[in-house]
């Protein structure tokens, strides 16, 4: 038994991550009412890691840490600080050595070798966040699923789901869903992924 990496995004319909630099999941193009958040809480909380390139982390780091706790919001965010602090976290980084909220860290030339090691000694769904990685786990047959929630806009420009990626990726739909806003979302089982095993 081995886990699974399942990138998790929200997208545009035309596969957009952000429209621009920086937005990190902050866009105004998302669609992000109180029944969307608590299906994020629900499979966020289902999952047995999370593992995030240092923007992603570092972006979530300078908000749900606080969160957890602040009266001002509605109890739903509270609950995804909760369950973001608490989560086991493998931040993938080239620049940092630590990081806290049950987090560890993990970098270096091999970071994708080392994490296909970590898929093999895992249980469950492990969440992946941010392009770059998961264009890297993609790259090495590493990448399990694709989890994404889409949001009825069309940028027409802004950063793509995957970075540079120019050959086909054959999928299979295992889950589907649709939520307020027009959002839906579809899970997909990438094809050809790389069965556990030695890690060269």
């Amino acid at each position: 038994m081995s886990g699974r990496f399942v990138y998790w995004m929200n997208v545009s319909v035309d596969l957009r991550i952000e429209r621009a630099p920086g937005e990190q999941g902050g866009g105004d193009w998302m669609r992000i009412g109180e029944s969307l958040h608590r299906e994020f809480n629900a499979r966020a909380r289902a999952m047995s890691l999370m593992i995030e390139g240092r923007t992603i982390y570092e972006t979530m780091e300078a908000f749900w840490p606080g969160a957890r706790d602040d009266e001002s919001l509605p109890d739903f965010m509270r609950e995804y600080g909760e369950i973001w602090t608490s989560m086991p976290k493998v931040l993938v980084s080239r620049t940092r050595d630590s990081a806290g909220h049950n987090t560890r860290v993990i970098g270096g030339d091999d970071a994708i070798e080392q994490l296909g090691r970590l898929r093999e000694q895992s249980d469950g769904d492990i969440g992946v966040g941010g392009a770059t990685l998961a264009t890297g786990l993609l790259r090495a047959g590493l990448l399990d699923e694709l989890l994404l929630f889409t949001h009825p806009v069309v940028l027409g420009t802004g950063r793509p789901l995957f970075d540079a990626h120019d050959e086909p990726v054959e999928l299979d739909l295992i889950e589907q869903a649709s939520f307020d806003q027009g959002v839906t979302m579809h899970r997909y089982a990438v094809r050809g992924v790389r069965s556990p095993g030695p890690v060269a």
